[in-house]
This record gives C-alpha cells, sequence and structure tokens, in this order.
C-alpha cells in the first residue's frame, strides 16, 4: 500500500477592516493555494454571503468528482483501446441544510456525454463507467451515493 500527501493553504482575504466584529461585516473570500499552482479565488456559496463570481468548496468538490471520474474513465479507454474524441460532464450535486446551519451533501450524480471514434465499442465504452467509479478515489472517500448517467456517442 502506498500513502499520498496533497497539501494546500487557505488564506482568508475577506478582512473589511474590522475582522469578524459581526456576521456580516466581513467577506468570506479566500484563496486556496498548492506549490506551483495557480490560486482559486474562492468564498462562500451566495446563500451563505459569499462572492458568486468565486468558487465556493461546494463547487469544488462537486468537480472533484467530476474530473476524478473522467481521469479514471480515460486511462481504463486507453487501456481497453475505446477512442475518446471527447467529453464532458454536466455534474450536479445536493446538499440539504438543517435548521441550526448544518448540513451535508446527500447525492452527486455525474453526467459525463463521451464522444467515442466511430466504429468504436459503445457497450464498452459504457461499461467502462462503472469500472472508472469503482476506481475513483474522490467517490470512494465520500459518506453520501454518486450517481452517474452517462451517454456515449459515435462520431460522425
Amino acid at each position: 500500500m502506498r500513502t499520498h500527501r496533497y497539501a494546500v493553504r487557505t488564506v482568508w482575504t475577506g478582512n473589511r477592516g474590522e475582522g469578524t466584529a459581526t456576521y456580516r461585516g466581513y467577506a468570506r473570500d479566500h484563496v486556496i493555494s498548492a506549490t506551483g499552482k495557480e490560486d482559486i479565488a474562492a468564498s462562500s456559496d451566495p446563500a451563505f454571503l459569499g462572492d458568486p463570481a468565486r468558487w465556493n468548496p461546494e463547487e469544488l468538490l462537486v468537480a472533484s468528482l467530476s474530473g476524478c471520474h473522467q481521469l479514471w474513465y480515460l486511462a481504463l479507454c486507453a487501456g481497453a483501446g475505446v477512442v475518446v474524441v471527447a467529453y464532458e460532464d454536466a455534474a450536479e450535486g445536493e446538499m440539504v441544510e438543517e435548521a441550526g446551519g448544518a448540513g451535508q451533501f446527500v447525492s452527486v450524480t455525474l453526467r459525463p456525454r463521451v464522444t467515442i471514434a466511430a466504429g468504436g465499442d459503445v457497450t464498452l465504452a459504457m461499461a467502462l463507467h462503472e469500472r472508472a467509479h469503482a476506481m475513483c478515489f474522490i467517490a470512494r472517500s465520500v459518506a453520501f451515493p454518486v450517481g452517474c448517467a452517462a451517454e456515449v456517442v459515435l462520431a460522425e
């Protein structure tokens, strides 16, 4: 077994001069960084007084699930001889907020639309989504269901 570590730095940039003296008096803005990578401008969801122009943690979680599935799927296709020529995903997550303010994700649904080379095996391409899901590090780590409503089409 191998262990991998991932280091990120999160810096709050939302101090408007009085820190957190009042709940509405500070911005939720922060910057996420990692060595050698471009920064990510982030905030909270606008429903929680965040900046709608910035990524929020909930979107980043859904994006992580989508990206992990995509990367596994492409690798599995390459190994199986399925030539993918286009891949896009319209992933969506659902979070439930409780009366006291706590909340949790209850589901994420991935909706990859994959185009494979003409003459490719659509049945195999569809089956590889199940294998990608079983291999995805992020999907294996969350405590809510991650569904996959995939579509595979042949290139013309």
